[in-house]
């Protein structure tokens, strides 16, 4: 099959080639997925160019397959799977025993999604939402991310606790995170307060319903004081920090608020210096610092990660949460120039690679 495979880490995203690479050969306890959509995440860059911390602690090294988010067709389940979806008999409780079938439409997270196949664990994949009414197609949930909108969502409602009548001030509002985040708040019943590094982007995050206001912090370096001016000078009960901004924003927060910090996409893998705080800001204003990485709560605790699904799916079917997609790239070639337009910031919302058509479907395929 063809994939974009990390054979050695690259210095830039042009030096990233198409492959042939044997198909995956699912375990016992996976499923086959043939990739129809991809979706470019941040940590895409990183991964590249062995940047991240996953590269570092050596839980993601060459050779793999470049890619954190996909989407499309089940190919093949587990030969147990395909019986017990054919008995009358009650469901083991295993997850592949009884959810996914051949021809379901999901979308899922793991590292391999820049490839024609995936061979994944039953957790990391999740039906379209609505998928019985057709409401919701490959290229949407590819547009929303399934390594994206769960991020935005914990970190608002579970690490967070967003109320009704709060204001919410979210960074980088016109990227994945940002655009999903802006939506679950005003879901929430939260008023938001978006910032952003463009008037193009700016423009996007404004048509978003139930935005109070958006800040450019590139031609404003005392962005803290609009973003105070739009709140009516008492300042923001939650911030929400996926660039790196935690001293400013500060500044802006009410007194006892929170900070969410979930990745720190300013420094662009780029060698950039790490924020510094100085932590008498943090006691005058009593405030409480979170941090948050949905990856590493699943692997410690994937039933947190699991009643997160839950609730965002709830709010997907529901119909508050939209996907805000900049475009589609066509086939597996493209990603290094996709890539590059992500690193050069070009993108908001998010960027979807459209690598296959979806398949027929088929009768049946046991493994």
């Amino acid at each position: 099959m063809k994939a974009i495979q990390i054979s050695n880490y690259v210095k830039s995203y042009s030096d990233l080639r198409v492959t042939e690479i044997p198909s995956p050969t699912p375990r016992p306890d996976q499923i086959l997925v043939t990739i129809t959509h991809s979706a470019l995440n941040h940590v895409d860059l990183l991964y590249a160019r062995g940047l991240h911390q996953n590269n570092h602690s050596g839980l993601v090294s060459p050779p793999f397959v470049l890619g954190l988010e996909f989407a499309g067709v089940v190919a093949a389940v587990p030969a147990s799977a395909s019986a017990s979806a054919s008995s009358s008999s009650p469901s083991s409780g295993c997850e592949c025993e009884c959810e996914f079938k051949v021809g379901d439409l999901v979308w899922g997270s793991a590292v391999g999604g820049f490839a024609e196949q995936i061979a994944v664990a039953p957790s990391a994949l999740h039906k379209l939402p609505g998928s019985g009414s057709g409401s919701w197609t490959l290229r949407d949930v590819a547009g929303l991310g399934a390594a994206t909108a769960p991020v935005s969502y914990a970190a608002l409602v579970r690490v967070a606790q967003v109320k009704a009548g709060q204001t919410v001030l979210v960074h980088a509002a016109a990227g994945g995170l940002g655009v999903v985040a802006v939506q679950i708040a005003v879901a929430l019943g939260a008023r938001v307060i978006g910032t952003v590094g463009s008037e193009e982007k700016a423009e996007i995050v404004r048509k978003l319903p139930g935005v109070l206001g958006v800040v450019r912090y590139d031609k404003n370096e005392q962005w803290e004081r609009e973003v105070l001016k739009i709140s009516g000078g008492e300042g923001v009960d939650v911030v929400y920090d996926t660039v790196g901004l935690v001293e400013k924003s500060i500044r802006c927060l009410k007194f006892g608020g929170s900070v969410v910090v979930a990745g720190f996409a300013g420094l662009s893998g780029s060698g950039g210096k790490m924020e510094t705080l100085a932590m008498n800001r943090v006691l005058l204003k009593g405030a409480k610092l979170l941090g948050y990485r949905y990856g590493e709560t699943g692997r410690r605790r994937p039933e947190e990660n699991e009643e997160v699904w839950m609730g965002l799916t709830e709010m997907l079917e529901s119909g508050k949460i939209k996907p805000v997609i900049y475009g589609t790239y066509t086939g597996l070639e493209s990603v290094p120039r996709a890539l590059e337009d992500l690193a050069a910031r070009k993108v908001w919302g998010k960027a979807v690679v459209e690598i296959q058509s979806p398949p027929a479907p088929k009768m049946s395929a046991k493994l």
